[in-house]
């Protein structure tokens, strides 16, 4: 086990106004392992993933990726630092092909205020996006405009976009929302794969769907911490089973 995890969370807390999104929430994620966030809807799943992704600043608490204090962090810094993330609704953008899409993500990082790009670095950032596609097994659909994608593909997309930063870390909300069962089956696969070659979290609130390929587990409730472990822990946890095994 590494000795500094990926992503340290002490009792952080998120309000809006009087209601309390998260309470004292404290937990880590150890680096190399593919880990998920679940709950019944409504338990603060969403605002943890706003939180440690960096679009909600903590009311209270403090966050740390790979030991380092990244509490109030701007949130475009995140890529920077190596934290990418995808989100429930999809962020591409619909006019363009899918290469033109992963192209601009890279071409972001690589040349951030660079108004006028060589064409030899364009050459390259062409190459990556089709690398990237490939990886996320949309290489024979790159010209393809995203809004005439599968919505499966869509999200496909959405993730090559993120890889395009080279996180070392990789947050996925909900990435099988509205999903067919064989679209379903191919991201997982692909989170699978992904998972084996970085640090992955998921946000997902379907938790047979994470319980076969997640390594550790942490069980929200009422937007308070309510269990943690591996697959076959929080199936024995008498808790988690009142609360959620029923539900999902």
């Amino acid at each position: 086990m590494s000795a500094v995890p990926i992503l340290e969370v002490e009792n952080v807390s998120k309000r809006f106004g009087n209601f309390v999104a998260l309470n004292n929430v404290s937990t880590r994620f150890e680096a190399g392992k593919l880990s998920a966030i679940i709950g019944p809807n409504g338990a603060g799943k969403s605002t943890f993933f706003n939180v440690v992704s960096g679009a909600f600043p903590p009311s209270a608490g403090t966050l740390k990726f790979q030991g380092r204090d990244i509490t109030g962090t701007a949130q475009h810094e995140f890529a920077r630092i190596g934290i990418a993330k995808s989100f429930q609704i999809t962020t591409v953008f619909k006019q363009l092909s899918a290469h033109e899409n992963v192209r601009v993500a890279a071409q972001m990082r690589s040349a951030r205020y660079q108004l006028l790009t060589p064409r030899a670095k364009l050459t390259a950032l062409s190459d990556r996006a089709h690398e990237l596609l490939a990886r996320v097994g949309l290489a024979s659909l790159h010209d393809r405009t995203a809004a005439d994608l599968a919505h499966g593909q869509q999200r496909a997309l959405e993730v090559a976009m993120a890889l395009a930063s080279e996180p070392t870390l990789l947050l996925m909300d909900e990435p099988t929302a509205g999903m067919s069962p064989e679209e379903t089956k191919v991201m997982m696969d692909l989170i699978v794969q992904l998972a084996a070659e970085r640090s992955v979290i998921i946000v997902e609130h379907k938790m047979k769907l994470v319980m076969g390929i997640c390594e550790r587990l942490l069980v929200l409730h009422h937007g308070e911490f309510l269990a943690e472990g591996t697959p076959d822990e929080i199936r024995a946890n008498t808790e988690v089973r009142r609360v959620y095994l029923g539900q999902g």
